[in-house]
This record gives C-alpha cells, sequence and structure tokens, in this order.
C-alpha cells in the first residue's frame, strides 16, 4: 500500500491516515493521498492488462494494507457500452454507457462500499452506520455482512423498495423513516452519539471516493489509456463525481496520461438542483433545495456535504452542471431501451437527457466521445416506472 496521509482539500491541514477518521476540524471532507513516485515504480498501465478484472487490479493506488481485510465480491470493470443507436439519434454516434449495473448489489455504491468497509475493518471499526437514498445503504450493508461487520442503515420510506430489503436480507439494523435523506440522518444522530459505531456516511469518511475513483480508471483504461471528451454524472452526492477527477488526477501525475481533460458535467433534476443552481450563480457553495423531489430518486440530495469539491471539479475541467426534468428522464430512458436493448436506472437516463439536451445547445459537437455514467440496474426500479 502507497497511502501516505489524509488530508483537508479545504484548509490543507493534514492528518494520519492510520486511524478511524471522519471530517476535517474545519468540517470538510479528507481525502486519501499516495506517494505516486512510488506507485509509479510498483506497477506499470501494461502490468495491470494481466491482472483480475475488478476494482483492485488497482490495488496499489486503493487504501488497504493487509490483504485479509479485502472485502470483495467482484466489484469493478464494468463494460463500457457503445450505443450507436441512441448516439445517433440524439447527435451523438460516439456515445458511451459505463453500465454500473451489472456490479455486485445492482449500483455503482458497491465500489464505495468494498473499499470503505475494508478500511474501516482494517482500522478497528466493528459498527457502521449511514443514512442513505437506498442503493448505498444496501450496498454498505452487504459488504459489511461479508466482513463480519454490523451495520445500521436509516432511509427515506420513499427508496426503492428492493434496497430496503437488501439491508434486511444483510441482517442490518434499519430504520425507515418520512422524509428525505436529511431526516434519515437526524434519526440515526442516537446511534451515532455511541463513539463505538463509525459513521460512513457519504464524504464523512474518507474512503468511498477511493472506491468510486476506479470509475475513472477504468473508463481511462478500457479506452486505451485515453480520455473521452466529456464523462456525465449523475449528481447527488456526488462522491462518484470528485472520485473521477481525484483519478484523472493521479493518472496524470503518474504520466500515465496526458494533460487532456475531459469535461466533466453534473446532471441533476430539476426537483433537486442545488449544484446547478450553485454553477450557474458562479458561487463556491450550493445553498440546500427546498421541497426536493424527482423521479431519479438517488440524486435527491438538497444539501451535499460535497458541494466546493464538485463545483472545483466542473470548473477545473471547462465542465457544467445541468438539470434535467422527470417527464424527460422517463422519454429518454424508453427511447434507449426501444433502441438498446438496455434497462438503465432513472440517474442513467438522467444522464441521457442531459447528453441529448448538451448536443442540441451546442456544448457538445457530433464527433464529441461522451460517456454517461448508468450508475444502477433499472430493474430496481421497475415499481417507479410502471
Amino acid at each position: 500500500m502507497h497511502l501516505t496521509h489524509l488530508d483537508c482539500p479545504g484548509c490543507g491541514a493534514t492528518y494520519d491516515a492510520g486511524r478511524l477518521r471522519n471530517l476535517c476540524r474545519c468540517g470538510s471532507p479528507l481525502l486519501a493521498r499516495y506517494d505516486l513516485t512510488a506507485v509509479g515504480r510498483a506497477v506499470t498501465p501494461a502490468a495491470l492488462a494481466a491482472r483480475p478484472a475488478t476494482l483492485w487490479r488497482y490495488r496499489e493506488l486503493l487504501p488497504v494494507a493487509d490483504d485479509r481485510y479485502v472485502t470483495t465480491l467482484g466489484e469493478g470493470w464494468t463494460p463500457l457500452v457503445p450505443v450507436p443507436r441512441y448516439g445517433a439519434h440524439i447527435g451523438l454516434p460516439r456515445l458511451l454507457v459505463k453500465d454500473e449495473g451489472l456490479i455486485p448489489t445492482g449500483s455503482f455504491k458497491a465500489r464505495g462500499a468494498a473499499v470503505g468497509v475494508s478500511r474501516a475493518a482494517e482500522l478497528g471499526a466493528r459498527h457502521i452506520a449511514m443514512p442513505t437514498n437506498g442503493n448505498a445503504g444496501a450496498a454498505w450493508a452487504t459488504y459489511a455482512a461479508r466482513a463480519g461487520l454490523r451495520a445500521t442503515i436509516a432511509m427515506p420510506a420513499g427508496a426503492p423498495v428492493v434496497t430496503r430489503e437488501e439491508c434486511r436480507i444483510a441482517g442490518a439494523d434499519l430504520h425507515v423513516v418520512d422524509g428525505l435523506i436529511g431526516d434519515a440522518a437526524r434519526a440515526l444522530a442516537p446511534v451515532l452519539a455511541d463513539p463505538a459505531v463509525f459513521d460512513v456516511s457519504t464524504l464523512k469518511e474518507p474512503y468511498r471516493v477511493e472506491g468510486k475513483k476506479t470509475m475513472g480508471y477504468e473508463i481511462v483504461e478500457q479506452l486505451g489509456w485515453r480520455v473521452p471528451d466529456a464523462i456525465l454524472y449523475p449528481t447527488g452526492g456526488g462522491v462518484g463525481l470528485i472520485g473521477i477527477a481525484k483519478a484523472l488526477a493521479e493518472l496524470r501525475e503518474l504520466g500515465w496520461l496526458g494533460d487532456r481533460q475531459p469535461r466533466l458535467v453534473a446532471v441533476q433534476s430539476t426537483g433537486c438542483a442545488p449544484i446547478v443552481r450553485a454553477f450557474q450563480a458562479g458561487a463556491r457553495r450550493a445553498d440546500p433545495w427546498p421541497d426536493a423531489h424527482t423521479i431519479a430518486f438517488g440524486i435527491t440530495v438538497p444539501a451535499p456535504l460535497g458541494d466546493e469539491l464538485i463545483l472545483d471539479a466542473l470548473r477545473a475541467t471547462g465542465g457544467t452542471a445541468i438539470a434535467v426534468d422527470d417527464a424527460e428522464i422517463l422519454a429518454d430512458l424508453r427511447a434507449f431501451g426501444t433502441r438498446e436493448g438496455l434497462l438503465l436506472c432513472p440517474e442513467g437516463a438522467a444522464c441521457l437527457s442531459a447528453a441529448r439536451r448538451l448536443r442540441a445547445d451546442g456544448w457538445l459537437d457530433d464527433g464529441a466521445q461522451v460517456v454517461v455514467l448508468n450508475t444502477g440496474s433499472g430493474l430496481k426500479y421497475v415499481d417507479a416506472l410502471q
């Protein structure tokens, strides 16, 4: 392992990575840092090709020191699928979908859970707790069970029913609450008051990002160590977008990529668009979104903790933020399925709507190679799609 320390991108404080930690003293998320010179000596892009097709192929860039604590269900290395018929339909014939619906637990949340649970177990955690919009809780409950940890999960009653059952089957202590994810967080306060319980809420521990960043490594490796022109990411808490930006920065520092960057795009719903509003206003922080609601339940995050990191990533790459409405999401989900035979989740379909709009507005040209993140299986949302 080449993890050296944790740092705060807000105030610059550094922390020892050898113990369980949550936020910086200033209230900002912490990020894991590595000795990339040592990583470059230990592994090359060519060497990765012979490794197993899981996210752990990038183990030198992941935070688990002792392989005995690696908690895995074979997650990662999801397909990057060309979708030329739908792409031609919206004027983007080089459109690609990174299909995270094929990962264990049926969503990309398994990446963060695999790495986060592995590192938490290695550092001595025995009981984790978190609020969730559904898929993250299901993933963390599953991987906690795999690692022999106890999990307490709180989720809104409106979350996909299957995610609730996943938590129960994994043996988690499940709290179903009225309201949104913030209400679920408040319901967990008495549990998290116990110092023996480790808070693994979004960005309140530093290792979920490390699992999610492997999407960025995979996209680049699957494209022959090149970057696409744009990556569209459905943004609620934004951990995956932050992680992809971090992955690209690490690959550039390693010398495995040139200076060219893909433009990163945060996709939100018109019913919950705090990042879009802040981006358009030129603001550094995103104000909470009132009365949040959308069929794309996974991006219903009215007040993302990582707002500054998300906005920084968009601006640093010349990207943008765009909101689409539920009618567009459903229409594009069905149009895509008809042409390509894949049932995307609503969050992934939101990215299709965004791609269509950005092409129509001229922000994307017809030759652009665009990667859309489908963050989960549409089978988890069958009730919502009827």
